[in-house]
């Protein structure tokens, strides 16, 4: 007897929907990822949070954040009317947001062109060191 189910029969009442995560419901609201439990908060989206958990001295695990598929799509639309109370620099659409993620993004690039350049000096000294 095969254990597949009947084409006809209906669709278990437990199957759910996978939660999404982050990058996904960045698709879907114009709300930078970094903001998204925040906003998620303001428009009660249901949200599960794991990792997080305290490594002693070494700091904290990194958070990862799934939010509930039909809260997100009802948060979609609330977001996108203007019924969610979300401030300028969260978003993605206003020219604050805009300008806030240019200038972390600048930032982050900045950084990493002094690493690389303190890198490449250190290099340059050690070699340096070593030939004379």
């Amino acid at each position: 007897m095969p254990r597949t189910p009947d084409p006809g029969a209906p669709e278990s009442a437990h199957e759910e929907e996978p939660w999404l995560d982050s990058r996904e419901v960045a698709e879907l609201w114009p709300v930078r990822e970094d903001w998204l439990p925040g906003t998620a908060g303001r428009a009660d989206v249901r949200v599960r949070r794991y990792g997080g958990e305290s490594r002693g001295t070494y700091g904290a695990a990194p958070t990862y954040y799934s939010y509930h598929p039909g809260d997100v799509r009802r948060a979609a639309t609330a977001i996108a009317e203007g019924g969610v109370d979300i401030p300028s620099v969260w978003r993605t659409d206003t020219p604050d947001g805009r300008r806030a993620e240019y200038w972390s993004r600048f930032r982050f690039r900045l950084t990493c062109a002094v690493v690389l350049a303190w890198a490449l000096i250190l290099l340059g000294l050690a070699v340096y060191a070593m030939v004379t």
